[in-house]
């Protein structure tokens, strides 16, 4: 890295860059295994015990942390149940073994590893895939009485692809335990078997088919409520949390009529949503899901029938056929969360139609360079001011040469490919979420995040997924992501302390970081988080204000 981009990133608060790998004894044992010869796995017929409402479930105690793994939180999803609004588990009568992650939710897995750079930087983690996904995982510093915030994290891969502990990041032991909370994570429906709006053509049977993976999160949280007192925790002090995908279904949640009294704050990182999919465009993809299957109204039950990956299949021709005939901007459209005005309001959320979440704190965050297209090709970091303006007239046309230039006022000693990275992952998604909340009682706090980690010669720079194991303190477990060792973990440290604090109180600001401000529409006052962290209103503003004229 030349010095003066090295200077420059010192001065906005960016620092060198970044990828990440699967999970691993060593990596493991170099941030969680104490520092001792003593044994720090117990397990056993009478260890780490807890109740729940439909039995008692067994887990085990890893360095002085109790994990419990694949809970049952609803029935098996498949067949007559595929479609239908989450049921409460079976109950049963002996302890139930609770040691391994439950199942991912039906997704395409193929080629999943296709490419060697992305699987060894976004190594993922995936077990069974079966309708019978709905499990969740708790970490958890003791199972006394103590009430502790309780943390739930939702999963990345949009509303398509992922599960609970796809990413080493997402791993709860060193969270809950440095920071003495309940640490939660949830697998549930997923793409065309979690949103499927059948409503159009099966009528009132099929009312929540839109929207039943969104259901099962509240469903999740409905047993977190009911029994995470169990477990050490407070259902009183929730804190859902997600990245992504997961971001978006953060503030989906909190829209929801249902999440009041079960949902307390909020943290949505590198993705947010304001509105949901229009109804009439998913009953229009529902239609064309039971066109595709060669059925009519009178034979949809029929979709129950089949296997869930031959009904993926199925589905996603339907959802070519809608793409042809009615696109949709960006990521809109697809299989998502549907405003039935039901369970979802319609209209944008946290406005008139989600009052019950005028008293959720929010915090949002981004990374600077989110959708870096020079990290796994070497050439593309070349790149002269000429050919990032050619490459952006593809997206945003005769707007490129201002919106290059506005950019570059902002950050004028960034190098050509760090500036085409951070136009095509600029922030006016998370502005604008943070401006609609920020018209509620409760306070919104926006960062953005520019660490770099020292890998792939610079390239990787602040990427997509970056920060998660940040605000989780498992930058040495993710170190593909980071590199490990200290200089990530010294962030980590005043990340997850801020993160810790906002659950506890709804204000994440603590003495290790500067005053962060809460956020308005009018400074978008922004919390820079590096190896120095600052806070700088309008860190982008002219770019932004090119972007968005």
């Amino acid at each position: 890295m030349k010095s003066n981009r090295r200077e420059f990133f010192k001065k906005v608060g960016v620092g060198t860059l970044a990828a990440s790998v699967p999970f691993s004894s060593q990596a493991f044992a170099k941030e969680s295994a104490p520092n001792s010869d003593e044994q720090f796995l117990q397990i056993g017929d009478n260890i780490a015990i807890a109740n729940t409402s439909y039995g008692k479930v067994r887990g085990y105690i890893l360095n002085s942390t109790y994990t419990f793994l694949g809970v049952p939180y609803g029935a098996d999803t498949s067949g007559k149940n595929r479609f239908m609004a989450p049921k409460k588990p079976e109950p049963w009568t002996d302890v139930k073994p609770t040691i391994w992650w439950g199942n991912t939710a039906p997704q395409i897995m193929d080629n999943r590893y296709a490419n060697v750079h992305y699987s060894f930087a976004d190594h993922w983690n995936y077990d069974d895939v079966s309708e019978d996904c709905l499990k969740l995982n708790v970490w958890t510093p003791s199972l006394d009485g103590k009430r502790r915030p309780v943390m739930v994290w939702l999963h990345g891969g949009g509303f398509t692809n992922g599960n609970g502990i796809e990413q080493d990041g997402y791993h709860g032991e060193n969270f809950a335990k440095q920071g003495d909370v309940v640490f939660v994570s949830i697998n549930h429906r997923l793409g065309p078997i979690g949103f499927t709006d059948l409503s159009g053509v099966g009528g009132e049977k099929y009312r929540d088919s839109g929207n039943v993976g969104m259901l099962d999160i509240i469903a999740a949280l409905e047993w977190v409520r009911d029994n995470i007192s169990n477990f050490g925790g407070d259902p009183n002090n929730v804190t859902i949390m997600g990245q992504s995908g997961g971001g978006a279904k953060v503030t989906c949640a909190m829209a929801m009529p249902a999440s009041k009294g079960i949902v307390h704050k909020g943290v949505a990182l590198s993705g947010s949503m304001l509105t949901a999919n229009d109804k009439e465009y998913a009953q229009n993809l529902g239609k064309y899901v039971m066109e595709a299957a060669e059925l009519t109204p009178q034979t949809i039950d029929k979709l129950q029938d089949l296997s869930w990956r031959e009904y993926l299949d199925v589905a996603y021709i339907a959802l070519e056929r809608m793409r042809k005939e009615y696109p949709q901007p960006g990521f809109r459209g697809g299989f998502g969360p549907v405003a039935d005005d039901i369970h979802i309001p319609k209209g944008e959320f946290f406005s008139e139609t989600s009052p019950h979440a005028s008293d959720m704190p929010l915090m949002v965050c981004t990374t600077f360079h989110e959708w870096n297209p020079t990290r796994t090709n070497a050439e593309l970091e070349k790149i002269d001011w000429a050919g990032v303006t050619e490459q952006l007239k593809g997206r945003f046309g005769d707007k490129s040469e201002a919106i290059l230039a506005g950019y570059r006022k902002d950050f004028p000693e960034a190098s050509p490919a760090d500036i085409w990275a951070m136009v095509l992952s600029n922030r006016q998604g998370a502005i604008n979420t943070s401006s609609a909340k920020s018209k509620q009682s409760a306070p919104v706090y926006l960062a953005w995040f520019g660490w770099e980690p020292n890998l792939y010669d610079g390239r990787m720079k602040a990427f997509h997924c970056i920060d998660i194991c940040f605000w989780f303190k498992n930058t040495d477990r993710m170190y593909t992501h980071t590199g490990g060792g200290a200089r990530p973990r010294a962030l980590a440290d005043k990340m997850s302390a801020s993160l810790l604090a906002f659950m506890r109180t709804g204000n994440p600001n603590v003495p290790s970081l500067p005053n962060w401000p809460k956020f308005s529409a009018t400074n978008v006052e922004t919390l820079i988080l590096n190896d120095s962290c600052q806070v700088k209103n309008k860190p982008d503003g002219n770019g932004l204000a090119a972007l968005m004229a």
